[in-house]
């Protein structure tokens, strides 16, 4: 039963001030059981659970996070259309089941890196949208300094933002390398995109993590356009959970945050056995273009976005869930959707209002625990001072 200030009739909403509302207490169901999709295996007898059962708790939790990753990504677009974000930035609406269920499926301790679409695995790795969103106007308050941007977003245990494609495959089995030398029982969640699937460093990185039998979950976000370019015109093959050969793949929903959730667990489990890697293919679309350059219908239509939208929107799929089963009401959902927008506007707000970091820090943070030293600027004159 949910507790709350006002209680006058089993279903009843009252409106205490403009734009918030508070749901009356109600009898709501504390789990339900959900049928999911079944994943398509390869060199796997046996794949992830066909049902899964989803808490109360847990679907509030991953609504919440799944709007605020899509707000934020949102306000960035607004922020960047006003000329306040500048550079590069790629935005991840429309994949929020990707960044939200990889992170119910594994343990804070475990680890991740990924491309340079990487504000919502930012959020989901513990950062808060205010650091992020002045990191993306390159503000003293960002997760950063102000001196990462969009591409370049570190946490614990999340290894960013990687500005070269397919560069991060690699290190991310390095990062399963130290897993498995230092003896802890942790993965490494490695992803890539669609486009960055057809280059040598990733079939270099797949054979090492498998002569080494390294906890590397290799992922592949396929969300069917690498840059302006659909998946059936870039590669011969477009089983991407397959391309490890040797190595077992699964291709996963990834607009269903439960199915990528129960698949992630599953790949874990298999990692942390010892068996050595295995491929996730994640079948996700982005909303907007590769870019905030692109506007992203020139190579293909507002019917298919739309379309995708209407049928398959990760949020929308979750809310449809847990209002049919009782697991939370249309109202309280709202209510969720008023605290993220204002919690939004707040940290955008901050992102814009707090200075940028100064010009003598421009050599800071080289290394992280070495005394001070000097740095040479652009000509032999000028000197940086360095401070970790």
């Amino acid at each position: 039963t949910r507790e709350v200030e006002v209680a006058v009739s089993r279903d009843c909403v009252t409106a205490l001030q403009p734009g918030r509302v508070l749901v009356a207490s109600r009898n709501f169901a504390n789990d339900a059981t959900f049928e999911i999709k079944k994943c398509d295996l390869h060199r796997l007898e046996e794949g992830p659970p066909v049902t899964t059962v989803l808490t109360r708790e847990d679907g509030l939790k991953y609504y919440r996070m799944m709007q605020t990753v899509r707000r934020m990504e949102l306000k960035a677009d607004q922020l960047y259309k006003q000329k306040i974000i500048r550079g590069f930035c790629h935005l991840c609406d429309g994949q929020e089941a990707c960044c939200v269920g990889l992170e119910a499926g594994i343990n804070p301790t475990d680890h991740l890196i990924t491309a340079y679409r990487a504000h919502g695995f930012t959020f989901t790795r513990g950062l808060s949208v205010r650091e992020i969103l002045a990191e993306l106007t390159g503000r003293k308050g960002g997760c950063a300094k102000g001196k990462g941007g969009s591409m370049h977003m570190y946490a614990k245990n999340f290894y960013g933002g990687n500005g070269i494609v397919g560069a991060q495959v690699p290190l991310g089995a390095g990062i399963a390398l130290a897993c498995k030398y230092n003896g802890k029982d942790e993965v490494c969640l490695t992803l890539y995109g669609d486009g960055a699937a057809n280059q040598g460093q990733i079939f270099e990185a797949y054979n090492m993590a498998a002569l080494w039998k390294l906890p590397c979950i290799f992922i592949c976000e396929n969300n069917r356009y690498g840059m302006g370019t659909s998946v059936e015109r870039a590669a011969a093959s477009t089983d991407y959970y397959k391309r490890g050969d040797f190595i077992p793949g699964l291709r996963v929903d990834g607009m269903d945050i439960l199915c990528v959730r129960e698949a992630t667990r599953f790949a874990a489990a298999y990692c942390r056995s010892g068996k050595g890697p295995i491929l996730m293919e994640l079948q996700t679309y982005r909303y907007h273009g590769h870019s905030m350059s692109d506007p992203g219908v020139s190579y293909r239509t507002r019917e298919e976005i739309q379309e995708v939208r209407s049928k398959s929107d990760p949020i929308m799929l979750l809310k449809d869930r847990m209002v049919n089963s009782n697991l939370a009401s249309v109202e309280e959902l709202k209510e969720i959707d008023v605290e993220v927008r204002k919690e939004i506007e707040d940290a955008a707000q901050f992102a814009t209002a707090d200075p940028e970091p100064p010009l003598e820090e421009l050599g800071y943070h080289i290394y992280s625990s070495d005394p001070p030293f000097e740095v040479r600027g652009a000509n032999q004159w000028i000197k940086f001072k360095s401070v970790s």
